[in-house]
């Protein structure tokens, strides 16, 4: 399998982009990678990258994209930090990512079991780590079906707060960005929310939060987002 090309990345669509996503981590759930030249790879970029998707996940050291996408050289930017959290420094990634070098995608990728969700349950104060775990805390707050036992020790509670917290972010990123928003709406890129498991290796992509302007979805609009 080669390396995408400026030609392969201008023909797929954000949909086409989650496809190649699912496919990839069916490959990786059944042992199954595809056949690649890795140095091969690296001569097809030397010269220019043309990633289809923009992946946000967490720096859990078993949650690397492009293993569980199965993708090669070239093929994903990776945005990494702990939570998977949004902040100024990312946003300015993924204006990049999409608007200067064309991906489709932008994939916000929680996990279960995940630390940093544990932290802001426990609601942990470390150094540096206090202000990042901030960034969770609305998604702790926001978990109401919960009522005994809101810590890291209750797994229901922390799963449940991670998959809020990437529903939160997939949004957060459309609001805080106006190139995003503009391009989501324009259907040139999609963005969407998935959850990693990292007892099966399997994404789950949350329909509720893919938001993809395109033939099967014509009458979203990012204005809908904010009632």
């Amino acid at each position: 399998m080669k390396a995408h090309s400026k030609e392969t990345q201008a023909s797929l669509t954000p949909r086409s982009a989650v496809q190649i996503l699912l496919e990839g981590n069916r490959r990786f759930v059944s042992n199954l990678k595809a056949q690649r030249d890795l140095l091969s790879q690296v001569n097809d970029t030397r010269d220019g990258q043309w990633p289809f998707a923009t992946i946000l996940s967490c720096i859990d050291s078993r949650t690397s994209a492009e293993l569980i996408f199965d993708q090669g050289l070239g093929d994903i930017f990776s945005v990494r930090i702990a939570g998977n959290i949004v902040n100024t420094d990312i946003l300015g990634s993924m204006e990049f990512a999409c608007k200067i070098a064309g991906s489709k995608l932008i994939v916000v990728l929680g996990h279960t079991k995940c630390g940093a969700v544990k932290g802001a349950c426990d609601h942990v104060e470390m150094g540096n780590l206090t202000e990042l775990l901030a960034k969770l805390q609305p998604a702790v707050y926001q978990e109401k079906e919960t009522n005994a036992d809101r810590t890291s020790k209750n797994t229901t509670f922390v799963e449940n707060v991670s998959t809020i917290n990437v529903k939160r972010n997939v949004i957060n990123i459309i609001e805080r960005s106006f190139i995003i928003e503009q391009m989501v709406e324009s259907g040139e890129i999609g963005v969407v929310g998935a959850m990693y498991n990292i007892d099966t290796g399997k994404v789950h992509f949350y329909e509720d939060v893919m938001y993809i302007r395109d033939d099967k979805n014509p009458a979203f609009s990012v204005a809908n987002l904010r009632y």
